[in-house]
């Protein structure tokens, strides 16, 4: 390339290149020796930019050189294991976590509802509703008055005014009445009209009676009583009606009674089934009552153990007493046998029999096998046997059995029994000993008080004292002690066993109710009663009454 040199106006010689890329590169001092100083505001601005670009173009290729040095995304398929490796691995779990800081609620969005709502709203709707008078009517769009319009003196009353009462637990009949509007002469001669047929204080709570109220004799006055009917018993409706009088002229007739008896079968309920995996479920799901449910298993297990001698493959067999009204209504009652069959044959029997409702054996033999029952409720510390003493330290005999309990916890007598001893005993503290008859007798030691006297006739599961720390004992405890003739025995080797037999007249009557109860049918009591022809019930609207001359009418056979 051919360098060309000039002259400038000054004198001095410049070199003209044909291309500036084939201009060397100035050293510093000689682009200082060629640039002339200007002292001017322009050229110092221009130099100020053109240091700053510098620098950040510099910075810019520093960073990149860094960035690249750090290799912070490379090839997770390529030497895994490595450092390298696991820096891009930290990158990509880094990016994940700041991805799902940044991920949107997952919330259910709330769409707007398909129809406005608001109390305007909703008051042009019930202003397009007809409501019945009886609910007063207060719906619909009204009118204002005109000119033409005469108000009224007086707004007319109905004649009638037909309502529903209910007698509240703890309520009395009288006040019930009071609070529906009923005078109180009339209360009076209702109170005593029902008092006949039975007493008003066996009116069950929850009772409804219906009341129909006339037309005031006079205004201001109350309405006088027309009517008032209500189930008293299951097998006793009692009614009250106004006989005579004129109602128009202000002439009330006199109230009379009307016992409408109602006809009931007492046929008992027998229900039997499969035990299979639960006998609660498998009795419940072939429709048995859950108190019926509960007295049956409770029954048994006074006399059986239900864990050991019931199988899945034995059929239950459970009789209830059950009553069933002319009109509809059915009521179920107490249990009154209980049965555990096993290959067609009745395994376990017992029926209900007597005024305290104890359950006997087919036999006339009612046992409770299981009656025995835990001093109080809690775990057994330690059992009969030697052991080392916890405060005299030094083994020796442990003649009875320790339940843990709270301080106060009240202790009951195991079975019935004589108070043989109460008050301090020794080591025992404050104990209550208990003798049962042939021999056996019990001690409860360690209480904090004592609940019975010496020579007390006490009961099974009676409190006769509560839990406490005295005499030789380390903390709140029961000690129970069990001696037979004497000498200490193991409480847990005994179960005490409670019978009563029946014989002579009482156990003959005893076995034929047996036999009455076993020969009723399996789901005889759940039929309908057929009504007889003066239960049928007149229809009260004229279109009802059609349709019934309709189908009894010679020759047809239905409307």
């Amino acid at each position: 390339m051919l360098d060309h040199a000039r002259t400038g106006p000054d004198g001095i010689t410049v070199e003209d290149y044909s291309s500036p890329y084939d201009a060397p590169a100035p050293s510093p001092h000689d682009r200082d020796s060629r640039e002339p100083v200007d002292t001017g505001s322009r050229a110092t601005v221009i130099s100020r930019v053109s240091g700053i670009g510098e620098r950040y173009d510099e910075w810019k290729l520093a960073a990149g050189n860094w960035f690249n040095g750090l290799d912070l995304a490379p090839d997770l398929a390529d030497n895994i294991g490595s450092r390298r490796w696991f820096r891009g691995l930290g990158t990509m779990v880094a990016l994940g976590a700041v991805a799902l800081a940044f991920w949107p609620d997952l919330a259910p969005l709330e769409a707007r509802v398909s129809m406005p709502q608001g109390q305007e709203i909703r008051d042009e709707f019930r202003s397009q509703m007809i409501m019945p008078l009886a609910y007063g009517a207060d719906s619909g769009r009204r009118m204002g008055p005109t000119a033409e319009v005469i108000p009224l003196a007086s707004a007319p009353e109905r004649p009638q005014i037909e309502f529903l009462a209910t007698l509240a637990p703890g309520d009395s009949f009288a006040s019930m009445l009071r609070r529906a509007g009923v005078s109180s002469g009339d209360i009076g001669q209702v109170s005593a009209l029902i008092g006949q047929a039975m007493p008003l204080a066996e009116i069950e709570p929850g009772t409804q009676i219906d009341i129909v109220l006339g037309r005031r004799p006079a205004e201001g006055a109350p309405r006088p009583l027309d009517a008032l009917k209500f189930r008293a018993r299951f097998d006793l409706e009692l009614e009250i009606a106004r006989q005579g009088g004129d109602p128009a002229a202000g002439q009330g007739g006199m109230l009379a009674l009307q016992r409408n008896v109602i006809r009931v079968d007492d046929t008992p309920l027998r229900v039997r089934g499969q035990v299979g995996g639960s006998l609660y479920r498998s009795m419940r799901a072939a429709g048995v009552p859950v108190s019926a449910v509960q007295d049956y298993i409770k029954a048994l297990d006074n006399q059986i153990d239900m864990d050991r001698q019931v199988r899945s493959s034995d059929e239950f067999d459970i009789i209830i007493a059950y009553r069933r009204a002319a009109t509809g209504e059915r009521q179920a009652g107490q249990l009154l046998y209980a049965g555990i069959d096993r290959g067609g044959q009745p395994k376990t029997q017992l029926m209900r029999w007597g005024e305290d409702g104890t359950f006997y054996e087919a036999s006339g033999v009612g046992e409770q096998r299981n009656g025995l029952v835990a001093p109080v409720p809690g775990r057994i510390s330690s059992n009969f046997g030697m052991r080392r003493h916890p405060i005299l330290g030094y083994r020796r005999m442990h003649s009875g059995m320790d339940f843990s309990a709270r301080r106060g916890t009240p202790i009951v007598a195991v079975t019935d029994g004589t108070v043989a001893g109460a008050g301090r005993m020794g080591g025992c503290g404050i104990a209550v000993r208990l003798n049962h008859g042939n021999g056996l007798s019990t001690r409860y030691c360690h209480m904090s008080r004592m609940a019975v006297s010496r020579g007390q006739q006490v009961r099974r599961g009676q409190v006769i004292g509560y839990v406490g720390s005295t005499g030789l004992s380390t903390g709140p405890h029961l000690h129970y002690e069990m001696y037979r003739n004497g000498r200490a025995i193991n409480p847990a080797t005994v179960r005490f066993v409670t019978r009563a037999q029946l014989s002579g007249t009482e156990l003959i009557d005893f076995k034929r109710q047996l036999i009455r109860l076993k020969d009723i049918e399996v789901g005889a009591a759940l039929e309908d009663l057929e009504k007889l022809p003066s239960e049928s019930e007149e229809p009260v609207r004229e279109i009802e009454k059609i349709d019934l001359a309709r189908r009894l009418k010679p020759g047809r056979n239905g409307p």
